[in-house]
C-alpha cells in the first residue's frame, strides 16, 4: 500500500477510534438537563453563545488531554487513578448539589435597591458546564490513555494526533449542537418532566461520579497491594 494511501487509513481510523471512545462518555445528551438547570437565567442568543464557547471548551480540554496530558502528569508525578478519585469527588458534588436543589428553578433578580450579579459567562461555561458536567475525569482519563499508547515514530505519532484531534472536533461539534437545541428538546417535557428528567440525570451523575472514584480507588489499591 502507498504511504499516503496508509496515512490516510490510519488517520480515518484514530478519528473513529476517537470519537467512538470519546463520544459515549462525554454524553452530551445526558448532560443537557443539567445544563439547562444551570443557565435557566439565559436569554436565547445568551444559549447559542454559551454553547459555542462551552463546545470550545471541550474540544481544547479534550485536545489538550490527548497530546500533552499523559506528559503534564508525569511532569507533576500525578497518576491516572489520582485523577479518577479527585475528579470523581468532584462530580458526586455537582450531581449532590443537583440533586438537592429546589423544584422550580430560581431566575436572577435584578432588583433596583438589592442588585444581583450574574455570573460571567466565560467563567461558566468553564465550570462547571465544560468541567466537570461534559468532560469530566472519565473523559479525561480515556483521553490521556489514548494520547499515551501511540506509536513513538514521528510519522504514526503525526497521523494518529491529527485523526484523534478531529476525532475530538467531531465530539465538539455534537456537543454544540446538543446544547444549543436543548431548550426546544426538553421544553416538550413540560416543567414536570424536565424536573423528573433533571432528578433522573443528576442521580445518573453522581452514580457515575462514584464509579470514576471506585475505578480509580480500584487501581490505586490494585498498585499499592503488588508491591
Amino acid at each position: 500500500m502507498p504511504p499516503i494511501a496508509d496515512d490516510l487509513r490510519q488517520f480515518i481510523e484514530s478519528m473513529l477510534f476517537a470519537l467512538a471512545t470519546l463520544l459515549p462518555i462525554v454524553n452530551p445528551l445526558g448532560a443537557a438537563p443539567v445544563y439547562l438547570a444551570k443557565t435557566i437565567d439565559l436569554t436565547a442568543a445568551e444559549h447559542a453563545s454559551l454553547a459555542r464557547r462551552v463546545a470550545m471548551n471541550c474540544f481544547l480540554l479534550l485536545v489538550a488531554s490527548l497530546l500533552v496530558g499523559a506528559y503534564v502528569l508525569d511532569f507533576f508525578g500525578i497518576s491516572v487513578p489520582i485523577v479518577q478519585v479527585a475528579g470523581g469527588l468532584l462530580v458526586c458534588s455537582l450531581a449532590w448539589t443537583l440533586l438537592h436543589e429546589p423544584d422550580e428553578p430560581l431566575e436572577w433578580v435584578q432588583d433596583a435597591a438589592t442588585p444581583v450579579k450574574r455570573p460571567n459567562l466565560q467563567t461558566r461555561a468553564f465550570y462547571p458546564l465544560t468541567m466537570p458536567l461534559i468532560v469530566g475525569p472519565g473523559s479525561i482519563s480515556v483521553a490521556i490513555t489514548l494520547g499515551a499508547n501511540q506509536s513513538q515514530a514521528f510519522r504514526p505519532l503525526v497521523v494518529n494526533s491529527l485523526g484523534h484531534a478531529v476525532g475530538a472536533l467531531l465530539v465538539a461539534v455534537t456537543i454544540f449542537v446538543t446544547l444549543r437545541y436543548a431548550d426546544p428538546i426538553l421544553r416538550r417535557f413540560g416543567p414536570t418532566g424536565t424536573a423528573v428528567l433533571l432528578r433522573l440525570s443528576a442521580f445518573i451523575l453522581l452514580c457515575i461520579g462514584v464509579q470514576i472514584i471506585w475505578n480509580g480507588a480500584s487501581a490505586l489499591w490494585r498498585t499499592f497491594a503488588g508491591f
